[in-house]
């Protein structure tokens, strides 16, 4: 059918493809299932930690004992993978524990692969939460303006990439946004012979006030400056695109847009132009509204949160990065 018939397509008929709930699943054109969805994981140092996220109801900051068992209830939910963020006992001005082979991400990727080995481990390749001013690179010592020192940050964005596959993981996805990151893990993963390890990019990633809450779950809130000079500009479309490009060129396997909800736009530009697999971050800022609202009983949160991961679908991401994964996981089932 070509856009000059839709017009004389039928009324009744579209009526007729609505009358029962089995009919519409059948004839849907998009379709939500559990095996799309990533939860994100919080590691912190300790034992039997549990430590809630106040701005992220159900949300927490998980020592690597009760992180595998988080895991292990997403997994028997159906969820495949986990992204994993790491929340280091000490912080530093070269982010040493992102790449220490004992780090606290590290830690956890072995864990989860002797007590899960099916379960998909991503890592989140970047600096932020162990770098002493929060910020996800280099800065230079007088420099306050949030400017990091893009090449000298390679080095040490590869090395952590390394460690995680060293460690295990099987999926590693650098989010910080500096140029030249893909090719630069790229090399360093292929020279240390993890040559099947893929590298899913943040490669579209804004500068958002949706990333709010997440400041408080991975202790990670700039202490100068903003990241305005490494990340995107929530104005440009275009630019987003160019960016992208960059990553594919440089050997991203599956790339990346960040916000999800706000920049629907950009996801079906994306996947669109690219063709290539593409991850949607439903951020926290988008989870806490949500969980906001429905503790006032102003909105059905089952009811928004799916259609919200449905929109995502919808414009193209075949990954569904969210932290509600899990509640829609059993909304799923049911």
């Amino acid at each position: 059918m070509n856009s000059s018939s839709i017009g004389e397509f039928p009324a009744t008929r579209l009526r007729r493809l609505r009358q029962s709930p089995a009919l519409r699943r059948l004839v849907a054109e998009t379709h939500l299932s559990v095996g799309q969805l990533v939860l994100p994981l919080f590691a912190c140092p300790g034992k039997k930690i549990r430590r809630p996220i106040s701005a992220m109801p159900g949300v927490f900051q998980l020592s690597v004992d009760e992180l595998v068992k988080e895991a292990a209830r997403a997994q028997q939910l159906g969820v495949p993978a986990v992204l994993l963020f790491g929340i280091p006992a000490k912080k530093d001005e070269r982010a040493s524990g992102a790449y220490a082979a004992n780090g606290i991400v590290q830690t956890a990727i072995r864990a989860l692969k002797k007590e899960l080995p099916s379960l998909l481990v991503i890592t989140d390749v970047c600096l932020c939460e162990y770098m002493a001013h929060g910020h996800c690179g280099l800065v230079a010592r007088r420099d306050r303006s949030g400017r990091v020192l893009n090449d000298p940050t390679l080095e040490l964005l590869a090395r952590t990439a390394a460690s995680h596959a060293a460690a295990g993981a099987d999926l590693v996805a650098p989010s910080d946004m500096m140029d030249g990151r893909v090719r630069a893990i790229r090399a360093r993963l292929d020279g240390e012979g993890f040559i099947d390890t893929p590298i899913m990019s943040y490669a579209a990633k804004f500068t958002s006030a949706f990333y709010g809450p997440f400041r408080e779950a991975a202790e990670s809130t700039p202490h100068f400056g903003d990241r305005r000079s490494y990340q995107m500009d929530p104005a440009n479309a275009n630019e987003a695109l160019r960016e992208v490009a960059l990553d594919v060129q440089e050997g991203a396997d599956i790339v990346l847009v960040k916000p999800a909800l706000a920049y629907l736009d950009i996801l079906h530009r994306v996947k669109t132009e690219f063709g290539l697999p593409t991850a949607a971050y439903n951020v926290s800022g988008e989870y806490s509204m949500v969980k906001a609202a429905a503790a006032r009983g102003w909105l059905d949160e089952r009811a928004v949160t799916l259609e919200s991961l449905l929109a995502m679908r919808r414009a193209g991401a075949d990954i569904l990065i969210t932290y509600a994964a899990m509640d829609a996981a059993r909304w799923l089932q049911e």
